[in-house]
């Protein structure tokens, strides 16, 4: 091979390995993909402080006693059963309106939530039903299938009619 054809073959591959120069236009071509990719970020991070908003509000025990009949699930993250019976509790519950029971969780790995369960002597995966005033008038350990939650339910909100 001739030291022309060498040379040639050498620029050639030089260029190919050479990234393209940055122009406007190749700028703009990607500029959907930017847009899109920022607004992907920004509804992920909209759900997210959303679920965050919603799991505060669901850990504020605060409001028990306030007029309306709460469950409050005993919780601790780590634990199957735990889990379980918070998977079921939602099912449970998704056809009660939140006027006639709420739910909250006292959340074993917080501290309001550890001191919520020695007040009340109750131990992970144990659902405590407060009636309208407060008062804890019965609970639920251990998993338990929704059939039955929504059965106890449903005569918890009767009984504080």
């Amino acid at each position: 091979m001739s030291k022309s054809r060498k040379a040639t073959q050498r620029r050639k591959a030089k260029q190919a390995a050479a990234p393209a120069p940055k122009t406007r236009r190749s700028f703009l071509a990607m500029a959907p993909y930017i847009i899109g990719g920022i607004i992907v970020a920004g509804g992920i991070g909209y759900m997210g402080i959303s679920t965050v908003r919603a799991d505060l509000a669901e850990q504020d025990l605060s409001n028990i006693g306030n007029g309306i009949p709460t469950i409050v699930q005993v919780h601790d993250p780590a634990c199957g059963s735990c889990i379980i019976l918070e998977k079921e509790t939602r099912a449970a519950f998704s056809d009660i309106d939140d006027d006639d029971l709420a739910y909250r969780i006292a959340s074993l790995t917080s501290d309001v939530g550890s001191e919520f369960a020695a007040k009340h002597t109750a131990g992970f995966a144990t659902l405590l039903f407060f009636d309208a005033d407060g008062v804890l008038t019965d609970r639920i350990h251990g998993e338990t299938d929704r059939a039955e939650l929504k059965t106890a339910f449903q005569a918890h909100i009767e009984e504080n009619s």
